[in-house]
């Protein structure tokens, strides 16, 4: 029963598709096809998913993250930038499948999550570094590091940050793929229900 309604909600039957709508979505769809080809085929090291406009909608999350884990103690404060930016297109995936029965707009939120989690590998990567450029336009090494330098520190392990982001990044790439299927098999249902009468 429980799996019959999860489906229900992954995949939905809509039965009389609005073709506008319909060429909307597919234009969406390969955008980000696109797009996120891109970031798949890019090596994390280049930094590239760092360098497009998605990681200024990350940031303000990501720094929101920090005040909403403050009460928490320094760890979690640390570590509620990430967690911040992780969250927000997770909440957006739910509230899309859950409040909108969306599937087609939870598969682009989860497309967004992907690219979040690529988008903080890079910063894992440099916990030992220190060289990614950081908000004020300075190096973790011209401040006193950064969040992944300390939290990596603290759990002792910071000599896996090369390790920990190519794992964070490969996640990413993984979840990006089950975005893209996930929207194709969406669309294409829906392109067996086109309303042909508008």
């Amino acid at each position: 029963m429980h799996v019959a309604l999860i489906l229900a909600y992954l995949f939905p039957a809509e039965e009389r598709v609005n073709p506008f709508y319909f060429a909307g979505r597919a234009a969406v769809y390969g955008l980000l096809l696109f797009w996120g080809m891109k970031f798949i085929a890019t090596p994390m090291e280049t930094n590239y998913v760092g360098g497009h406009f998605m990681h200024l909608i990350n940031l303000p999350f990501h720094e929101a993250g920090h005040l909403v884990f403050m009460p928490f103690g320094r760890f979690m404060t640390m570590l509620g930038g990430s967690l911040g930016q992780l969250l927000m297109p997770l909440i957006c995936v739910g509230a899309f499948l859950f409040y909108n029965r969306d599937a087609f707009g939870a598969s682009v939120a989860l497309w967004w999550f992907a690219e979040s989690l690529m988008d903080l590998a890079p910063y894992i990567n440099d916990a030992r570094d220190l060289q990614l450029i950081l908000i004020g336009g300075v190096t973790g090494q011209q401040v006193e590091g950064h969040d992944w330098e300390y939290l990596l520190t603290n759990l002792g392990w910071l000599n896996y940050d090369h390790a920990l982001a190519h794992g964070t990044y490969n996640i990413g790439i993984f979840v990006m793929a089950l975005s893209f299927l996930w929207g194709a098999y969406l669309l294409y249902r829906q392109s067996q229900n086109l309303d042909r009468t508008l």
